[in-house]
């Protein structure tokens, strides 16, 4: 009986242990699909697009982004800069003429304008109303247009003109015209122009102040060779014509009126293609003396001998 016991046992035992295992599988199979459906699967999911908008907002919260997008406005400063130094403010008309009479209120007005001897520079100045009443067309070559009123002289200085040129072509020296009177109003909107765009300080060191222009009183030209060639510039001192003027303009009445080495006299840098006609008394004693129209007339400014 015991035998048969123990071997009808076994069949039950074997079923038993199966039921176990089963029930033991299906015990851990079960959490697998709930580790899959369950929330927490999802909550990955979530944090994902959290983080994916903060990369959204980056540019309103973080630097690199808005450095980006703030680039081209900070690369129009530079070019803002750029402008202002290539394109100084000017100022506007009204002012720039406003600043040139209050200057031109300090300078003394000459007494006698038509004189042929009339000292005329940066101290001294024309009346503003003052017009030549003689000027006509020299008979000599000029780099001008033919009916250029730059082009006039006053009667007087045109003839002793003509007679300079006729004696220099004689001794194979070629002379042209390259401006002689200027009137008033030209002088005038000419500077009050470069006042406009560099102020009256700058303006002066390169224009004649209105009324201060020997131009103006149709008694100075400037002249160069025929070719035109180094006319009114630096490299005139070294030509022939030059030379020529030099040695004969005040045979004629003419002087070289801003001399080498009296820039402090006269006020202005040596030209020697600018010449002012005095008569040729005058002219042959500012040469014979190797001064200049300011000394001989004893009207040297208070600056000079300083």
């Amino acid at each position: 009986m015991k035998r048969f016991a123990n071997c009808t046992n076994h069949p039950i035992i074997l079923v038993t242990a199966a039921l176990l295992a089963l029930s033991g599988c299906s015990g851990l199979a079960g959490p697998a699909p709930q580790e899959k459906t369950a929330p927490p699967a999802t909550a990955p999911e979530q944090t994902k697009q959290k983080s994916v908008k903060p990369e959204e907002s980056k540019p309103a919260d973080q630097q690199p982004a808005p450095s980006a997008k703030t680039a081209p406005p900070a690369e129009a400063k530079p070019d803002e800069a750029k402008q202002t130094e290539a394109q100084p403010p000017k100022k506007p008309p009204a002012t720039a003429a406003a600043d040139t009479e209050a200057m031109l209120a300090d300078i003394e007005v000459v007494a006698e304008p038509a004189s042929m001897a009339v000292l005329v520079n940066k101290q001294r100045k024309l009346p503003e109303n003052y017009t030549p009443t003689d000027l006509v067309f020299p008979n000599v070559p000029y780099l001008l247009p033919k009916k250029s009123e730059k082009r006039k002289l006053r009667k007087e200085a045109a003839a002793a003109l003509e007679a300079l040129f006729a004696a220099a072509k004689a001794d194979g020296v070629s002379l042209a015209g390259v401006s002689a009177y200027r009137s008033h109003t030209y002088q005038k909107a000419l500077f009050n122009h470069y006042v406009q765009k560099d102020g009256v300080e700058k303006a002066r060191t390169y224009s004649a102040v209105p009324g201060t222009s020997e131009h103006e009183t149709g008694l100075a030209i400037d002249v160069s060779g025929i070719d035109g060639k180094c006319a009114a510039t630096s490299c005139f001192a070294d030509t022939k014509e030059a030379k020529w003027l030099a040695e004969h303009a005040q045979e004629y009445g003419f002087i070289i009126r801003y001399p080498e080495g009296k820039e402090a006299i006269t006020g202005y840098m040596y030209e020697p293609w600018h010449l002012r006609y005095v008569g040729t008394e005058i002219a042959k004693e500012i040469k014979a003396q190797g001064i200049t129209l300011e000394e001989y007339l004893g009207v040297v400014p208070a600056s000079a001998s300083e």
